[in-house]
């Protein structure tokens, strides 16, 4: 199995508001960064994306450490999902689980892969997280100027 790091972000202006997420994979010494924006969003829904569209981009199955500043992201798929799934998607307060349509594509992207997932304290130095968070307002940026 390849090993693969990836850190993403997801970023708002305004929440709900113009969004954008990004990622960075690092195999080997091989890089991709990916990025993509969209006009009316969530925060959260970005994190979420962000993560979505790094597990879709591998080209086989791998050994992946995933890296979010999203506690969202990394309980809601390491803890939360459990819970929610034996619920019929409700949260234990008997409500519908916010994204329930990113996080089922979640499932099935990170099914062929064995996923660590990872908690980076954002805004922090850490050099991938940072260049995530470039890559999201970047991509906010450029899709607000379209």
């Amino acid at each position: 199995m390849n090993e693969v790091v990836i850190y993403t972000d997801g970023a708002c202006r305004g929440n709900p508001g113009p969004g954008g997420w990004g990622a960075l994979l690092r195999s080997g010494v091989h890089e991709k960064s990916i990025s993509g924006y969209e006009p009316a969003t969530t925060n959260n829904r970005m994190e979420l994306t962000a993560a979505l569209m790094a597990l879709r981009a591998l080209k086989s199955p791998s050994r992946v450490v995933l890296w979010t500043d999203s506690e969202y992201l990394r309980k809601g798929m390491s803890e939360w999902l459990p819970g929610w799934q034996a619920r019929g998607w409700k949260t234990a307060a008997k409500q519908p689980v916010k994204n329930a349509d990113i996080w089922q594509a979640l499932i099935v992207a990170a099914e062929p892969h064995v996923v660590d997932w990872r908690w980076v304290k954002g805004h922090a130095g850490d050099p991938g997280n940072e260049a995530v968070d470039k890559l999201a307002t970047e991509a906010i940026d450029t899709g607000l100027a379209r």
